[in-house]
């Protein structure tokens, strides 16, 4: 898989190589454009770039707000309405912004995520792991990390959540209207954000199968067909992981309303 992706992101930055100004970009640059072209175009993950840091103080974020809590690492110009899958927009946006952060905007037909504290998450997955349950992507920051999961609505997860005793503080949904840093964007809190768990595949099995085209049918474009050359990942319901992400989040601290990533 991760050669035919390689040839297909070749291609991709054959055909967009007239659009980059030649300035001698950063390895780093170079990856993020990369980054964006796979999630969009391979994966079909709306994305859009995140608002960067401050040219002249880099701990700062590049939005007005002097106090803002995840500097860098959110959408300001463009707005999230803006995420697309169009490799034409992407490679636009990061030929003329090479540094900035990469961002999906969660939920629709894209992946929703759960994230939670490092410490927890790290224990939530040795739990699910035990239990044989077949996890998707994991997104981590050296302070949360992000389970992605199928896309879900906020009634469906509201009814979820109703049934719960208690859902810690620290414990932090992606749904429709959010969005999620994406690698190999810097984190806000510092360091680099990594795929503690690399997208894979669907599974071949006849049940997910079938469990595939239900959601390709209810996520069809408008022109019939997916786009050529998409990859179908493999994705858990949030049911699937919600308790252990509760039981391991229990007791982290939860940061009040604080999104630092």
């Amino acid at each position: 898989m991760r050669e035919i992706l390689g040839r297909r992101l070749q291609r991709l930055r054959d055909r967009f190589q007239s659009l980059r100004p030649d300035t001698g970009q950063s390895g780093t640059a170079s990856a993020l454009l990369d980054a964006a072209l796979v999630c969009a175009t391979t994966w079909q993950w709306p994305v859009l770039p995140g608002v960067g840091r401050s040219a002249t103080d880099g701990s700062r974020c590049a939005c007005p707000d002097p106090d803002c809590v995840v500097p860098g690492a959110h959408p300001f110009d463009p707005g999230l309405l803006a995420a697309t899958t169009d490799p034409r927009m992407v490679a636009w946006w990061w030929t003329n912004r090479p540094t900035a952060p990469v961002l999906m905007a969660t939920g629709g037909t894209a992946p929703c995520a759960v994230s939670l504290p490092a410490g927890a998450a790290a224990r939530a997955l040795v739990r699910l792991d035990a239990q044989g349950m077949r996890l998707g992507p994991v997104v981590a920051t050296p302070t949360r990390w992000s389970l992605l999961v199928a896309p879900y609505s906020l009634e469906r997860l509201g009814e979820l959540l109703y049934a719960k005793d208690h859902v810690p503080s620290s414990l932090r949904f992606h749904g429709e209207g959010g969005y999620l840093l994406l690698p190999p964007s810097a984190a806000s809190s510092g360091g680099q954000v990594r795929w503690e768990r690399e997208p894979q595949s669907q599974p071949r099995s006849r049940s997910g199968q079938r469990k595939q085209q239900q959601r390709q049918a209810q996520q069809q474009s408008p022109l019939g067909a997916e786009p050529q050359g998409a990859v179908n990942l493999w994705l858990p319901e949030v049911e699937a992981v919600v308790d252990a992400l509760v039981e391991a989040s229990s007791g982290a601290p939860g940061g009040g309303s604080r999104l630092a990533y």
